[in-house]
């Protein structure tokens, strides 16, 4: 059994995973005209072993309810023309079919922030 190591120690999934971030960000950003996409960025990606699938995260401003759900609504009409203008510049055997799920990290961490603000406010006034 012979082991092969990729040269940079980039294995060719992660490459390919950053591509396909990096075009979606670009499609979003410039080639969607749907007014329910505003203010998103494309916060990750993970592809299936297969590159079947895509799991596409993304975060929105402002990030409400209706918000996001509208820009769901538009990024899930636009999937199928994403997935086409990324087969033409992403060279895979497979394009993936893509699925959107709104990132709450930033979010999160926004709580996070306002949370240890008040503790150190409170710690101050101790």
């Amino acid at each position: 059994m012979v082991i092969r190591h990729q040269p940079g120690g980039v294995s060719r999934s992660v490459r390919v995973t950053e591509q396909v971030h990096h075009e979606l960000a670009e499609l979003v950003r410039g080639e969607l005209k749907d007014p329910r996409v505003g203010l998103v960025t494309i916060t990750g990606v993970e592809l299936t072993p297969d590159y079947a699938y895509a799991t596409v995260h993304f975060s929105v401003l402002p990030d409400d309810e209706a918000t996001v759900a509208n820009t769901l609504a538009g990024l899930r009409n636009a999937a199928g023309f994403l997935r086409s203008q990324l087969g033409r510049r992403v060279r895979i055997h497979t394009t993936p079919q893509l699925r959107f799920v709104h990132d709450v990290s930033t979010e999160r961490g926004i709580e996070m922030s306002k949370l240890i603000d008040e503790a150190n406010r409170r710690h101050a006034d101790d």
